[in-house]
């Protein structure tokens, strides 16, 4: 494993590295099934620090750290001065000093690499605006749990191309040698920069970028994710209008040639009307369904909710990984 001890992108790890986690994850999710203790970091103490809102991440970590035997401590954006009144250097110098390890999800890239640059310890990355690589382990357990490989596979995400995890899931596979497709509208493809960087780690496989929905004819996985990422700033009928031929749908299903293509999701999901926001956007656009239809969603919901899970487990390998040696 790579002595940057930190996990902040997916470009500063080596497929070995990613593959390394990959299969770790897939040791503690089967310790966690036999119940087997794995206190391994005990005494450890490690702080979370959320500016955006959260299940999954904020679960993982907190059930991760525990089980590992460490002591979790929450830090809100309200909770704490990062940004407003202290800037993130100070604050990473002052809970450097008294944590072991950093957990940061939030909007800028560059917080996270203070972070990392200035506290002195380990900080791991639960989504910033730009990179969600916590979330790639996580996808890429799932389909070598699916699939019992990783090589030979083409992943399809459909939908906005430009967001942080269309940006992961290109990155990570290239880097993992995998083929990656990203169906988008021009106006939401991924930008130039992000191709390059996939480009330049690709260690195999094939990276196509298209707006043409058939081309979903050769996934084994079909991705996508919702249409207006957190704290985006967007007209919300333009982007479901530009968006809505994307969606993953029973009719684009069928074009799949592959019987055994799974569909998964990072989620939340709007599938239905029983949120808030779902509710919101049936009454004033009429939508009952956006980036995946419920047929589909609850068709596959076990590959997806499996997905889930292993936000545990991954999460899991990566602090293990980075705080083994203390």
């Amino acid at each position: 494993m790579t002595r940057n001890k930190s996990f902040l992108k997916e470009i500063d790890h080596s497929k070995d590295d990613l593959l390394e986690l990959i299969e770790q994850a897939l040791w503690f999710k089967k310790l966690k099934k036999e119940r087997t203790k794995h206190n391994y970091l005990e005494g450890l103490n490690i702080a979370l620090i959320f500016e955006k809102t959260s299940t999954r991440t904020r679960s993982a970590f907190t059930v991760a750290g525990q089980d590992l035997g460490m002591n979790v401590t929450y830090l809100a954006s309200d909770d704490i001065q990062l940004g407003k009144k202290e800037s993130v250097i100070d604050t990473a110098k002052v809970l450097g000093s008294m944590f072991d390890g950093i957990e940061y999800r939030g909007f800028k890239q560059e917080s996270a690499e203070f972070l990392a640059a200035y506290s002195g310890v380990p900080v791991w990355n639960g989504l910033t605006d730009d990179w969600h690589p916590t979330q790639m382990i996580a996808d890429f357990m799932t389909i070598k749990e699916l699939f019992g490989r990783l090589e030979g596979l083409t992943l399809v995400y459909l939908g906005d191309g430009r967001n942080n995890v269309a940006s992961s899931l290109l990155v990570t596979s290239a880097i993992l040698g995998i083929n990656v497709m990203i169906i988008a509208p021009e106006e939401l493809q991924p930008a130039r920069s992000i191709v390059r960087i996939a480009k330049e780690h690709q260690t195999g496989g094939s990276i196509y970028i298209t707006d043409d929905v058939s081309a979903v004819k050769n996934a084994d996985i079909l991705y996508t994710d919702v249409w207006v990422s957190m704290g985006e700033k967007v007209d919300f009928k333009d982007r479901i209008d530009l968006l809505l031929p994307y969606q993953i749908n029973s009719n684009l299903l069928a074009q799949v040639t592959n019987p055994n293509a799974v569909v998964l999701h990072c989620l939340p999901a709007f599938h239905d009307t029983n949120t808030e926001i779902g509710k919101q956007i049936y009454d004033q656009y009429g939508y009952k369904e956006l980036e995946i239809t419920d047929e589909v969603f609850q068709q596959h919901s076990s590959s997806i909710f499996q997905e889930a899970e292993n936000r545990l487990h991954s999460i899991k390998a990566i602090m293990y990984h980075s705080l083994k040696n203390l």
